[in-house]
C-alpha cells in the first residue's frame, strides 16, 4: 500500500532519474525511469547484487500484518528480509540514504512481549548499526488507506469505519497512506533532522509542505 505510493512519487519526481524496484512479479507499470527486477528469495540477493550498486536512496516498505502469517514467518519477513536487503545495499552503496517503514510501538530494547513491537525493534536496531549515509525510521500509527481496498481483517475494517471519529479525537493516532508516503519520499530526497520519526513527526512534515 505505502510502497506503491512512494514508487509513484519517485516516478513522477523530476529530481529522480532512475528507479530500481525488486519484486516477485511484475507490477505492470511502464515508465522510462523504471528498472524492474524480478526476484523470489528476499533472504539472498547475491544473484542480483549488481542492482544495488550506485544507489542514492532506498525506500524499504516491505512488511506483513500481525496475524496474517505464522510467528516464524512474521519474524522472517520483518527481520530477516530487512537484514538481507540492508546487507546488500551496505556492501554496494554504503553512503545511501535508507528509509525504513516501521510502526508505532517498535521496541528497540527488543524485550517486548508483543511480536510486532519486538521484531520491528530488532530490525530498527540492525539498520541503525549499519551506519548508512543517512537512516530514517518511520513509525506511523493507524494508516488510513487513501484508496479503498479489501481490509486484511475485522479489526482493520472496524478502524476504517471509525476513522473519522479517531481522527477527530486522536489526530496524532492516525495518518493517511498518502500523507505517510509523501513524507517518506520527501525525507529520503531532502533529508531530515531526526532518525526516528513518530506519527506526530511524520504528520508535521506534511504540514510543512502545505505551508511551503
Amino acid at each position: 500500500m505505502v510502497g506503491g505510493l512512494v514508487l509513484q512519487h519517485c516516478l513522477h519526481s523530476p529530481d529522480i532519474h532512475k528507479v530500481t524496484i525488486i519484486v516477485r512479479r511484475s507490477t505492470g507499470i511502464v515508465n522510462e525511469k523504471l528498472m524492474e527486477v524480478i526476484h523470489n528469495d528476499f533472504t539472498d540477493y547475491v544473484s542480483i547484487e549488481e542492482h544495488f550498486k550506485n544507489q542514492d536512496i532506498a525506500y524499504y516498505c516491505l512488511g506483513v500484518y500481525t496475524g496474517a502469517v505464522p510467528r516464524d514467518e512474521f519474524r522472517t519477513i520483518t527481520v530477516d528480509y530487512t537484514k538481507a536487503f540492508a546487507d546488500a545495499l551496505k556492501k554496494h552503496s554504503p553512503g545511501a540514504t535508507f528509509c525504513f517503514l516501521s510502526g508505532q510501538g517498535a521496541d528497540q530494547t527488543e524485550t517486548s512481549r508483543v511480536m510486532f513491537a519486538r521484531d520491528k525493534g530488532i530490525a530498527e536496531n540492525f539498520l541503525i548499526s549499519q551506519k548508512f549515509g543517512q537512516s530514517y525510521i518511520f513509525r506511523p500509527a493507524y494508516i488510513y488507506p487513501s484508496t479503498p481496498r479489501k481490509e486484511p481483517n475485522m479489526s482493520y475494517r472496524i478502524m476504517r469505519a471509525l476513522y473519522p471519529i479517531f481522527k477527530a479525537l486522536y489526530p496524532n493516532g492516525v495518518i493517511t497512506s498518502d500523507d505517510l508516503a509523501r513524507a517518506i519520499f520527501i525525507t529520503g530526497l531532502n533529508g531530515g533532522n531526526k532518525t526516528i520519526l513518530e506519527n506526530r513527526d511524520i504528520k508535521a512534515i506534511g504540514k510543512e509542505l502545505e505551508k511551503g
